[in-house]
């Protein structure tokens, strides 16, 4: 059977055939679908599945499942894997009783935001075999296979994808469903394997972390998957020009070869590490010139280089080290085609199509990132702003700390609030530092309510016991929303949930923080008059704006009186757009019959900010609105 598929959307539908028993992870862009389209059946779905409160939270729930004999499945971004990388390594150390598979996926390119960074690189400091998918159909199968390699040498395996992999789709064979007998939950008593007390325990872990992996090449390299795929697979043409490459660029280099008929020798590389020495030394003897595509570090590129010495070929290797192509981003067709004519040393034919891209790059139109319409975020940043206006300070004197998620668009036009973005919970952090670096005037952190469950509570309890003057503005809109509205522990009550609801209130008096208050960011009066008493405050204050995100508000059924504009009395200041940039207002200027005035579309979800902002009383309720 065929299914048109992303490859985020494989991966959910691989875990499910290979016989998963327990899932968890963070929502993170680009991985966060293969959860989302697990939650979506999980009525049918007879595991546990859920959002844990953060990447390392969420590995430490899957490897304890996997520890206990059930097949466990954890997926996160590449800065997730930064935060469960501490777990992670001493799991592998330890290794596992059954199949544990870490989901990660990179993204070359930024085409969500964060550091570009590579997880190969996690991969070969914490000893964990990794796959690489080139395709959806080997998301669904890799997962099968990282299953079936990580029960085999009782280990973890890494499982890496890309956004381009991850969120394209293409048809997928689905396969059978793996048939697995049942398995009682049990969990041996052994601290010679689950603890690290004492020098000779860790190092006898290492030296069976090191077998693990050995094992691991010894099945990977050869591994064929269900569909016919091989994990590793070399191709040798009638010519000494090759390529060796791995993940994402496969599609585009079998495009590029197939539209300039080129001929060349090929060596795929799908299990990245351990990489499969031998397999690389064999095709290395058999070419004079060499193209290494990898997207982003030139992780395969140095051992390439180093294996060619170590057999003393005298191969000309093209790649990043030499700057044929960029370290930079993700591989376009017009970048491996120029890597592949600096290969063959001559040009390719132009696309005939060519003049047509061009004309499409003159039609891109750039659109500036801000808030959504009735976004309760932009209350809360009009107020800040107007707090600090209030108090006396020039807006370039108040160091505002920025995290991660929506909040961080407070960064951008009109409010320019957030001066930094470093990682979750960084800002509470961050804004200590400055403090200790001796910035008199005030420093203000904001973050938001999932950032703070993840990775803000311990800065908060610091600033706390160092009794630092901080003002902390947590941007309670009770959704993971960035990322696609998943829920975290303070989301509202769901019918479909059994869960339990926790109250950032209470997280934060249980920090330790005296002073704590509560605004609506719809009531600008109201927040604008605490976030100055916030500012003021000599020790910690924390402010929660708490109002449901308004798209979701919406989905709910949710509504407020919307509003509109008297035209009569509208005298095109264009002061609310200025100061809001609401994507329900539209501007239309002055014409030969017509006065310039502002509009409200329908769009308007009734936040009500903008009759705040109009200095002429002209915004006012539609009186047909419930």
């Amino acid at each position: 059977m065929k299914k048109l598929l992303t490859g985020n959307e494989a991966i959910a539908e691989g875990a499910i055939a290979a016989g998963v028993e327990v899932v968890a992870g963070y929502p993170g862009t680009p991985s966060t679908e293969v959860i989302l389209n697990l939650m979506a059946k999980r009525k049918e779905l007879d595991f546990h599945i859920e959002w844990s409160v953060n990447e390392k939270v969420a590995f430490e729930i899957a490897a304890g499942a996997a520890w206990a004999g059930k097949r466990a499945l954890v997926t996160m971004k590449m800065s997730g894997l930064n935060v469960a990388s501490d777990s992670i390594a001493n799991v592998a150390y330890s290794g596992c009783n059954s199949g544990l598979v870490i989901f990660v996926a990179d993204d070359p390119g930024v085409h969500a935001g964060m550091a570009e960074q590579d997880s190969r690189y996690y991969a070969k400091s914490m000893i964990v075999p990794m796959l690489d998918v080139a395709s959806q159909q080997e998301c669904l199968d890799y997962v099968k296979a990282a299953f079936d390699v990580s029960e085999k040498i009782q280990g973890p395996v890494l499982l890496r994808s890309t956004t381009d992999i991850s969120h394209t789709a293409s048809d997928i064979v689905i396969g059978k469903k793996v048939e697995l007998e049942k398995r009682e939950a049990h969990f041996e008593h052994d601290i010679t394997k689950y603890t690290k007390a004492g020098a000779a325990l860790c190092m006898a872990q290492h030296r069976d972390a090191l077998d693990r992996l050995a094992e691991s090449l010894k099945i990977g390299d050869s591994y064929i998957t269900e569909s016919g795929i091989k994990v590793n697979e070399t191709h040798f043409g009638n010519t000494k020009y090759g390529v060796i490459y791995s993940g994402a660029v496969e599609g585009t280099l079998r495009e590029v070869l197939r539209r300039f008929q080129i001929e060349i020798s090929w060596l795929k590389i799908g299990l990245v590490h351990p990489l499969p020495e031998d397999r690389i030394k064999e095709f290395l003897k058999t070419v004079d010139r060499l193209l290494v595509l990898e997207e982003l570090e030139p992780l395969i590129e140095t051992e390439v280089i180093r294996l060619a010495f170590q057999i003393g070929k005298k191969v000309e290797i093209m790649g990043k080290l030499d700057k044929t192509l960029s370290l930079i981003g993700d591989y376009s067709f017009t970048d491996i085609k120029k890597g592949l004519e600096s290969l063959y040393q001559k040009k390719f034919a132009i696309e005939n199509n060519q003049e047509i891209i061009e004309d499409t790059k003159k039609l891109q139109v750039k659109r500036p990132i801000s808030f959504c319409t009735g976004c309760p975020h932009r209350g809360t940043y009009y107020a800040l702003n107007k707090a600090i206006k209030n108090l006396r300070y020039k807006k370039d004197e108040i160091i505002i700390t920025g995290d991660i998620g929506c909040t961080i668009l407070g960064m951008n036009k009109p409010f320019e609030s957030c001066w930094t973005e470093v990682a979750m919970g960084a800002s509470i952090g961050m804004a200590q530092g400055f403090k200790w670096a001796g910035i008199k005037k005030p420093v203000i952190a904001t973050i938001g309510d999932s950032t703070f469950f993840h990775a803000g509570i311990p800065p908060l309890i610091n600033a706390v016991y160092q009794k630092v003057p901080l003002a902390v503005i947590i941007l309670d809109n009770g959704w993971t929303a960035m990322t696609g509205f998943e829920e975290n522990p303070g989301t509202v009550y769901l019918n479909e949930t059994d869960t339990k609801r926790v109250d950032i209130v209470n997280v934060c008096q249980g920090c330790g923080v005296e002073k704590i208050n509560i605004i609506d960011p719809y009531n600008p009066e109201e927040s604008i008059k605490v976030i100055e008493e916030a500012i003021e405050y000599p020790g910690v204050s924390v402010v929660i704006s708490r109002r449901e995100c308004a798209l979701q508000a919406n989905r709910r059924r949710v509504k407020l009186n919307k509003f509109k504009v008297d035209i009569s009395e509208c005298t095109g200041c264009r002061i609310c757009l200025n100061q809001l940039a609401c994507p329900a207002m539209i501007f239309h200027p002055k014409t030969k019959n017509s006065k310039a005035f502002m509009e409200i579309t329908a769009d308007c979800f009734g936040c009500g900010l903008c009759q705040y902002t109009c200095p002429t009383g002209a915004i006012e309720v539609m009186e047909d609105v419930e």
